[in-house]
């Protein structure tokens, strides 16, 4: 085999890395956070990393509709790129498009050579093989260029004399998908005779025909697209006044802490069980929704608000529970203005949906449940963001309209499904409003301060807390056994009103509902008839109302008569004597013997405390069981418990300033000691094959397969032994490279992970 040559040094993306400047590299990694952790040894592993799909995938997810249209377009055009067929395809001049192509290079999409634009290889295989829904060039299709395309003139001709049926099945065609199926033997079978017959169709399989690109291009007009997106969507919106605003916020704000402290005192003493597949029971969760009094996609709003902000957790125990947590005590007692804080930031940050709560996964099954794994949607935290940055670059008091707001985030995450970024759209919109972030459809002050990265959280508290309903401390009482707070309570008058009356009304003013199960619930939390009645008069700008007293007093009288205890042993015994003599032993004082009958005693202490405290005492009891019988002692095993799985949790990448530098200044080090191991290895024969990450082998590996040349590669065996081959691969899959080496024709397979380096020959 014939030794290849490669291309000049100047055709890889790793050459156009290696000759940046230092803030050209800050742009990348900023703009490209998944570069930096792990951190790469030096710029050719960054720029193997750039290169992978899956860092360009993520790229290219967070590139605009504009920039999509560009780079589709710059693929259309060719290596290395045209950017006045670019410019062409897109309907533009060239000039104004030298900031999309910069951008794109920024972002190590394109590389330079020279004068010269390459697209980086793995954004042709993420975009797929019919970039902008056209198919391959005809050259690609059938191997030559038909005397019908030797210009665009001459294949307009032949498109215009297509006949109708065949001009409509190139119109359907036109802008994708280009693949169509027609069978032979079909009534449109003689259509597509003479579609082949014109070289305006190329035959795939026997019923699968190719648009040539060419076709589709002239069809299109010359456009690559139908509608030119390069700028943004304008916003419909609605002037409000930023008062009303930061008013409607307030209230809103207020509300949801009412909502989290209801959430907590309902949990509290009945914690609902955690299913086993995890989350909240439908039935526990309907529930809690006719407690809030909300519907029930509040209720999960509420639910899982609280849980970002730790304030509610599975207990983890054996039969784990969902409950508050210990930061819900610190956190209540913080001012409102810091409650609400938290619970803001904690939404910011949160991946989770709460609008799926209810709905059906994908591919069918049960309806997913408020608290569930199913929950987690790593891209949430992602648009949630792009809506409140759109909101907060609009001045103060303008509300979007939500379907022009979706149709501009769709425009900002094109590979998104649009009908997932409309139901997105809605549910930050309204969890927004529920949350206090904005009123009437606009930014709040409070929301964008909060959002605003350089201003700090006390400004945010400042803002909210002068829009917060100051709390009231009475209530109204009234006759019909109803109380009235004309505000939001706080602190034990809140406390107290949740367990002696139910919530039967919200908005302006709360109403509360006395009944004798609530009453009953006082009463068993150790309050008396007295002290209820104080408390009520003590709380209330009205005297307390007869109903009420009688109330009170009824279920006062009945309150206890029966009762009902626990005990962990009894001790029973024909002989009453012995009982007696049990009762007298001072030595079996700690086990607390107490008689309810003649010839039965219990004690609150396990059954093997007193079992073993008997017989120290000289007693010889056995242990009876629930049948009366004896029970013969069981030898166990202990055995540890299993132990509960972690939560994995995906953990974004954040590249702050601090973190840029510090990988620049590594990357430039681990050049400079590339350089020096160069000039150590000058003197060996064949070229310098440098430390190689297996990311960067896989990244030549695919370049040499795709050009046809040969590469060599230092390769460790069983033994730790280095060898230097020249090796042609063929294919790549599986972790292995499969090709053949220099002088022989036998396909060799080589894992990747044993390539110590890798260089061109």
């Amino acid at each position: 085999m014939p030794l290849s040559r490669p291309p000049s040094p100047a055709r890889s993306l790793a050459d156009d890395v290696r000759g940046r400047t230092d803030e050209q590299l800050r742009r990348l990694v900023r703009r490209r956070p998944d570069l930096a952790r792990p951190a790469p040894s030096d710029l050719t592993s960054l720029a193997a990393r750039a290169s992978t799909r899956s860092s360009v995938q993520r790229a290219l997810d967070g590139l605009d509709r504009g920039h999509l249209q560009v780079l589709e377009a710059l693929v259309v055009s060719g290596d290395p790129v045209d950017l006045s067929q670019t410019g062409a395809l897109l309907g533009q001049a060239v000039p104004e498009l030298e900031g999309f192509v910069q951008d794109l290079w920024d972002r190590g999409l394109l590389w330079r050579s020279g004068n010269e634009h390459h697209v980086v290889r793995a954004v042709t295989e993420v975009l797929g093989p019919h970039p902008a829904g056209l198919g391959p060039a005809i050259v690609d299709l059938r191997g030559s260029t038909p005397a019908s395309y030797a210009s665009p003139e001459a294949l307009d001709a032949v498109i215009a004399s297509a006949p109708p049926d065949a001009r409509n099945i190139l119109d359907k065609l036109a802008w994708g998908p280009p693949i169509g199926t027609l069978s032979p033997d079909g009534p449109l079978a003689s259509v597509g005779a003479w579609l082949l017959s014109h070289q305006l169709m190329t035959a795939l399989s026997a019923d699968h025909f190719a648009l040539p690109r060419e076709v589709a291009l002239r069809l299109r007009g010359g456009r690559l697209h139908r509608e030119s997106a390069l700028t943004a969507p304008t916003l419909v919106v609605t002037a409000r006044k930023q008062s009303s605003v930061d008013d409607a916020a307030g209230g809103q704000a207020s509300e949801l802490l009412g909502l989290v402290d209801e959430l907590a005192a309902d949990w509290g003493p009945r914690p609902p069980r955690v299913l086993r597949a995890g989350g909240l029971a439908a039935r526990d969760f309907k529930h809690l929704a006719a407690i809030l009094d909300v519907d029930q996609p509040h209720a999960a709003f509420v639910v899982e608000a609280a849980y970002a902000a730790g304030l509610l957790a599975d207990d983890a125990s054996l039969e784990p529970v969902w409950a508050p947590t210990p930061s819900y005590d610190e956190w209540q007692q913080r001012p409102s203005a810091n409650r609400w804080v938290r619970l803001a930031q904690a939404w910011l940050a949160s991946g989770r949906a709460p609008h799926l709560v209810g709905t059906t996964a994908t591919g069918g099954g049960s309806p997913i449940n408020a608290l569930s794994g199913d929950l987690a949607y790593p891209p949430m935290r992602q648009l949630r963001g792009d809506i409140l940055a759109e909101l907060a670059a609009l001045p103060e008091g303008q509300a979007p309209d939500l379907a022009s707001l979706s149709e501009r985030i769709r425009w900002r995450r094109p590979m998104r499904r649009g009908e997932i970024i409309d139901t997105v759209t809605a549910a930050v919109l309204r969890e927004a409003e529920w949350l206090g972030v904005s009123g009437r459809g606009a930014l709040s002050t409070a929301g964008r301060l909060l959002f605003d990265s350089t201003a700090n959280t006390s400004a945010a508290e400042e803002a909210i807390s002068t829009h917060l309903p100051s709390p009231v401390e009475h209530v109204l009482l009234q006759a019909d056994l109803t109380a009235v707070a004309p505000g939001r309570l706080e602190g034990s008058l809140a406390q107290f009103m949740r367990l002696v009356a139910d919530v039967e009304s919200r908005g302006g003013a709360t109403v509360y509902r006395f009944s004798p199960e609530s009453v009953r619930r006082a009463l068993d939390s150790g309050w008396s008839s007295a002290q209820v009645l104080t408390a009520l008069q003590d709380a209330s700008r009205t005297p307390v109302p007869q109903p009420l007293e009688y109330l009170v007093g009824d279920i006062a009288r009945r309150h206890g008569q029966t009762r009902v205890g626990s005990v962990s042993a009894y001790i029973r015994s024909d002989d009453s004597a012995v009982l007696d003599s049990m009762l007298a032993d001072r030595g079996l004082a700690a086990l607390q013997l107490r008689r309810v009958a003649p010839t039965v005693i219990v004690s609150p202490a396990h059954t093997m405390v007193v079992l073993e405290m008997l017989r120290e005492n000289g007693f010889a009891p056995v242990t009876e069981t629930t049948d009366g019988g004896v029970m013969v002692p069981v030898v166990s095993h202990h055995r540890s418990p299993a132990r509960r799985p972690l939560a994995s949790s995906a953990v974004p990448s954040v590249v702050d300033d601090e973190l840029t530098e510090t990988l620049i200044s590594a990357l430039r080090a681990g050049e400079e000691s590339a350089a020096f191991e160069r000039a150590r290895e000058e003197s060996q024969p064949g070229p310098r094959l440098p430390s190689t990450e297996p990311a960067v082998a896989l990244g030549l590996l695919r370049a040499a397969s795709a050009d046809n040349i040969g590469l060599w590669i230092g390769y460790a065996d069983a033994d730790g032994r280095t060898t230097r081959i020249l090796f042609y691969p063929k294919r790549i899959e599986g972790g292995r490279a499969y090709g053949s080496i220099e002088g022989s024709e036998v396909e060799r397979a080589f894992s990747i992970h044993r390539i110590t380096g890798a260089a061109f020959t």
